[in-house]
C-alpha cells in the first residue's frame, strides 16, 4: 500500500514539471506574441525584398506625386528673398491675375488691396493694406511664400491656386500698388495728356475766381 507522503511527493513533482513545461511554452512563444514590438515587419533603406519582382524594397514614385523637397526644383519656385517674377509680365498675365485676385483675395484684402474686403467688414481681423510702405518694399518671393504657405490668419492657398496663377496674382498686386504710387513722369505720353486735360485750369493770380467763372460763361454765350 502506497503511503500518503509518497503520493504527495509524486503530485508535487508532477505539478512542478507541468509548471516548468508551461513556462517553457510561454517563453518560446514570446517572439511570436511580441512580433510587432520586437521584430517589426519593415523595410530598411536599400534592403532587399522578395515581395517585388525587381527585388528592391524602395519603390519608384507613383505617377503625379511630388516628392518631399522637390518644390525647390519647380520652375515657378523662388525663395522668399527673391524679387524676380519667373513668368513674362504682360497684359494677359495681369488680366488673369485680376480675375484670380477677385476670386481668392478680394474677400479679405478688398478690390483695391486696402484690406477692406467683405469678410473684414463682417468682423474678421482686417488684413494690412498692400499700399503701406512695408508691403510695397516686400519682395515678390515674400508674396509667393505667403500664398503658398499662409501667414498669420491667412491659411495656405497652395491647393486652390496653382503656381503660375500665384505669380499672376502677385503681378496684379504690384499693379494695384503702382496705381496709387506712380509718378506722373513714369506714365506714357498719352496718359499724361489725358491727365493734363482732366485738370482744372489754374486761376489768374490776383483775380476773383467768381469773375473768372463769369467771364468763362459769357465767352461761351451762356452767361448772363
Amino acid at each position: 500500500m502506497i503511503s500518503s507522503s509518497l503520493i504527495v511527493r509524486l503530485m508535487t513533482r508532477m505539478l512542478v514539471s507541468a509548471c516548468a513545461a508551461f513556462c517553457l511554452l510561454v517563453i518560446g512563444g514570446c517572439d511570436h506574441l511580441h512580433q510587432d514590438m520586437g521584430n517589426q515587419p519593415k523595410a530598411n533603406p536599400l534592403s532587399p525584398s522578395d515581395f517585388f519582382a525587381d527585388g528592391r524594397s524602395e519603390r519608384p514614385l507613383v505617377e503625379n506625386t511630388v516628392a518631399r523637397g522637390s518644390l525647390a526644383n519647380d520652375a515657378f519656385f523662388l525663395s522668399a528673398d527673391s524679387d524676380n517674377i519667373p513668368v513674362p509680365v504682360n497684359q494677359e498675365l495681369l488680366e488673369h491675375g485680376e480675375e484670380r485676385y477677385k476670386i481668392f483675395c478680394s474677400p479679405c484684402h478688398g478690390l483695391q488691396g486696402d484690406g477692406n474686403g467683405m469678410i473684414a467688414m463682417r468682423g474678421m481681423r482686417r488684413p494690412p493694406t498692400y499700399h503701406q510702405e512695408r508691403l510695397r518694399q516686400a519682395t515678390n518671393g515674400h508674396f509667393y511664400d505667403v500664398v503658398t504657405n499662409g501667414f498669420g490668419q491667412m491659411y495656405s492657398y497652395a491647393a486652390q491656386v496653382p503656381p503660375r496663377d500665384r505669380w499672376a496674382i502677385i503681378a496684379y498686386i504690384r499693379a494695384l500698388q503702382l496705381s496709387r504710387n506712380v509718378k506722373v513722369g513714369d506714365l506714357p505720353a498719352e496718359l499724361r495728356e489725358k491727365l493734363n486735360q482732366g485738370r482744372a485750369p489754374k486761376p489768374t493770380p490776383g483775380a476773383d475766381p467768381k469773375e473768372d467763372m463769369g467771364n468763362t460763361k459769357n465767352s461761351t454765350g451762356s452767361g448772363r
